[in-house]
């Protein structure tokens, strides 16, 4: 007789220990600068009972128009920091809280992506580590995990929709009325819309025989669904504002001449490595697989390869849109060599003991390594090692008058580590747009400083030890040392 638990075949466990090591592949260090200043704009949301529309953090816009793009989504970073005991301490609980809001979204987001994906639980399997290889590199405590795991269902419903011929694209509708609220991210799902919509045209017209391309009723339907998705973009506290604001921040010069993660990806470096993996292996499983590709595969890699090889932010949108492709190509290859993996059949005695054995130690294995890495010296000593957790320490003790000029990357983490001073400048590119960011830089290089720190009463400074402006205050008898330590310089003003 089956007992309940030989519900756990070779398969199930397979896929169950995918999802446990995603997991842990997913829980990191919340060191990520610009997580610190959602969650303090997150409690600024809560403590005034109002989605901000001028900015109350900065000495260079404050009180100027400033779109909070994803309020909604610094709401749940800040319950999950708060519900952990998060007190504003760095490698206190609440990052524990980070963590764990990081690993869910990811989690969940490879779990659509492995849902979207055709063929066996094992070649998904494989081709979802690839996948989740590619968009770990910017997997962290912000907002943009939203965008990951809503991406992801976007293209779930609509693989449903032309694979499965199952029609659940009204969900799209509440879902863009909900991704406005809490990413800006949300341009990426009208990508796959359309990347559907043009492709079935173009397969319609010029391949109407290729297997699963669907007819006009059902691209005009997907049109309809475009329409009142636009349409439930205007459900938001900054209405017509939020139709054009993924457009205006894309369109910053400073974005990829000061921020990584907005520049071209250096293929020098290891993290880049699972992008190219995935981008050649899509390529050359559909140039093997004798079933052709389909337009709006051919749009949906194309577009998102692009957009990675611009802006490597977007490896996680190519991770996504990538990974149902490499897959049905790599199913379509086996097919044709004759090669099957057949269902196990269910365990019985020793075998059902050995599943539930092997998942235990697995479990076990991935809690021992997540317990180890948030642990709270652990993660104190992470974040004191890429953020300025002792400089901040020293202005809360030592509160030098302001106002303060700060470093970019620091911005904020001092809005949330030290708010008594209003900060230079921070993550928020689109608010400070490239004239602030352009004055920050040059100053930093030492170029025109005297006039931007005029121009703003500057009498703080607190950048890198090895920025060249330390150099020039080191020498200007106007200005003195106050702290220093490996990461950063602190100066105030003397006459």
């Amino acid at each position: 007789m089956r007992t309940p638990f030989a519900w756990l075949n070779t398969q199930r466990l397979a896929v169950a220990i995918l999802f446990i090591l995603l997991f842990a592949l997913a829980v990191r260090v919340p060191a990520d600068t610009d997580t610190w200043w959602h969650l303090r704009s997150g409690e600024y949301t809560l403590a005034t009972r109002a989605v901000p529309y001028t900015d109350p953090f900065s000495l260079t816009r404050g009180g100027q128009a400033w779109i909070n793009q994803s309020w909604l989504s610094q709401i749940v970073m800040v319950a999950f920091y708060r519900g952990f005991g998060g007190a504003g301490v760095p490698g206190d609980s609440g990052s524990v809280g980070l963590a764990v809001y990081t690993a869910l979204l990811a989690t969940a987001g490879m779990a659509f992506v492995f849902a979207a994906s055709p063929g066996s639980v094992y070649l998904r399997g494989f081709v979802a580590i690839l996948s989740a290889s590619t968009a770990a590199v910017f997997w962290s405590a912000r907002p943009q995990m939203m965008s990951f795991l809503l991406s992801a269902v976007t293209l779930y419903l609509l693989e449903l929709f032309k694979r499965a011929k199952v029609d659940r694209l009204w969900l799209l509708v509440p879902l863009m009325a909900l991704w406005v609220n809490l990413h800006s991210g949300f341009a990426i799902g009208f990508i796959f819309i359309g990347a559907y919509i043009a492709g079935e045209t173009l397969d319609r017209v010029l391949a109407p025989n290729k297997p699963d391309v669907l007819r006009w009723r059902q691209i005009g339907k997907l049109v309809l669904i475009a329409v009142l998705c636009v349409a439930a973009l205007l459900l938001n506290p900054y209405t017509v504002q939020m139709l054009t604001y993924p457009f205006r921040t894309a369109g910053l010069g400073s974005l990829q001449a000061y921020i990584q993660e907005w520049a071209s990806p250096d293929f020098h470096t290891r993290e880049t490595w699972p992008f190219v993996v995935l981008l050649f292996g899509i390529l050359a499983a559909v140039g093997y697989s004798k079933r052709g590709i389909d337009a709006s595969e051919l749009l949906l890699v194309s577009g998102t390869a692009f957009m990675a090889l611009v802006w490597q932010r977007n490896f996680a949108v190519f991770a996504v849109a990538g990974a149902p492709v490499l897959c049905r190509h790599l199913t379509a290859i086996l097919q044709n060599a004759g090669v099957s993996v057949r269902p196990a059949r269910p365990p019985r005695g020793v075998a059902v003991a050995v599943n539930w054995l092997l998942l235990a130690l697995i479990l076990f294995g991935v809690g021992v390594k997540v317990a180890f890495a948030l642990n709270p010296k652990t993660v104190r000593d992470a974040q004191t090692d890429i953020l300025p957790v002792r400089t901040a320490d020293f202005l809360n003790a030592a509160a030098p008058a302001g106002p303060l000029f700060n470093t970019y990357n620091w911005g904020g983490y001092l809005m949330f580590a030290a708010p008594q001073y209003k900060v230079f400048v921070d993550g928020r590119t689109d608010l400070y747009d490239d004239k602030i960011l352009t004055e920050w830089r040059l100053a930093m290089l030492g170029e025109g400083w005297q006039s931007t720190f005029a121009t703003y009463g500057i009498r703080l400074v607190v950048v890198e030890k090895d920025a060249p402006l330390v150099r020039i205050l080191r020498a200007d008898p106007g200005w003195r040392q106050i702290y220093t330590d490996t990461q950063s310089a602190v100066f105030e003003k003397t006459t």
